[in-house]
């Protein structure tokens, strides 16, 4: 059982920027605890803190019952990090490579060698063993970087935006390939793909402007912003329906139409008179682009109305 515990993390860098301001949270066990924000929210300085990149300017960083900012070296064995800038060795195959980084974490070259054919025939690379890193393409290179961490020694992952840059086939390929190792590691990654992090989550952190706006699962942020469905009018309209005695509220402009944001007893009600008006929609659960865009807007708009019934 894995556990990780953050109390009034801060981080100001040299230029008195404040990263981050006073983010605390805990989570335990195994799985996907996702970190997500705007560029420049705070996601990839909180991900280096918890992986012993960053020394916090104050705050206290527990994992595994370890202080990691009095006794970094206590716990690096246990964790991994895959930073967002790594890139394997163009003129290395990918057993090369994995040998190395084994060898570099202090396993002898025979270990080195068969737990690097291990890892790499369990994310089924075994056909690429022997080719140069720089003849894979983008989705089987970052499987490469991911299959460092398999029989390091490491049971806690760090991911920085893993799949920034891939095409969406081969992010799919992450995608199922994180869902398969989040039974047997606690993995903690960055992502500016919001879908991603509501597919793989099992805790997600919403930080914004170095604070933490909310944190929680799918299910609990969905309670959060107190509408849990979504109905979308993707075409133009003249004027909107009047509904009486319901709960909702509108966003204008979203992808050059509505969204009523409501709950499951209202959406009824709302659908019904859509329906008389002849008026086309799609109504869905909230996700989690609806959840960061209301949250983060209740967040840097002091004058935003939240009652009932408005639109902005």
């Amino acid at each position: 059982m894995h556990s990780v515990y953050c109390k009034n993390i801060s981080k100001i860098y040299h230029n008195k920027k404040k990263a981050l301001n006073n983010v605390s949270f805990s989570f335990k066990g195994k799985g996907i605890l996702s970190i997500i924000g705007k560029n420049g929210a705070g996601k990839t300085t909180l991900i280096r803190i918890l992986a012993t990149e960053l020394v916090p300017t104050s705050g206290t960083v527990i994992i595994d019952d370890i202080n990691i900012v009095k006794n970094p070296e206590e716990i690096r064995k246990n964790i991994a990090i895959i930073p967002q800038e790594a890139r394997a060795v163009q003129w290395l195959t990918p057993k090369q490579t994995l040998i190395s980084y084994l060898m570099y974490r202090g396993f002898s070259y025979s270990e080195s060698k068969k737990l690097a054919i291990e890892s790499l025939k369990k994310l089924s690379l075994t056909k690429n063993l022997n080719t140069l890193n720089r003849l894979l393409s983008g989705g089987t290179k970052r499987k490469v970087l991911v299959s460092y961490v398999l029989f390091s020694g490491a049971k806690i992952i760090f991911l920085d935006e893993p799949t920034t840059g891939l095409d969406p086939i081969s992010r799919s390929e992450l995608w199922n390939l994180l869902k398969k190792l989040k039974d047997d590691y606690l993995i903690v990654l960055t992502t500016h793909y919001l879908e991603e992090a509501e597919r793989l989550s099992d805790k997600i952190i919403l930080i914004d402007d170095g604070k933490l706006v909310a944190y929680d699962s799918m299910d609990g942020l969905r309670k959060k912003i107190k509408y849990n469905y979504s109905i979308l009018i993707s075409n133009n309209i003249q004027k909107m329906p009047k509904f009486i005695n319901v709960k909702y509220k509108i966003i204008k402009g979203l992808n050059s139409g509505y969204q009523i944001l409501t709950n499951e007893k209202d959406s009824e009600k709302i659908t019904n008179i859509l329906i008389k008006n002849n008026i086309k929609f799609s109504i869905n659960p909230v996700s989690l682009e609806d959840i960061f865009y209301y949250l983060v807007k209740k967040t840097i708009s002091e004058d935003s109305d939240n009652s009932d019934n408005d639109e902005y």
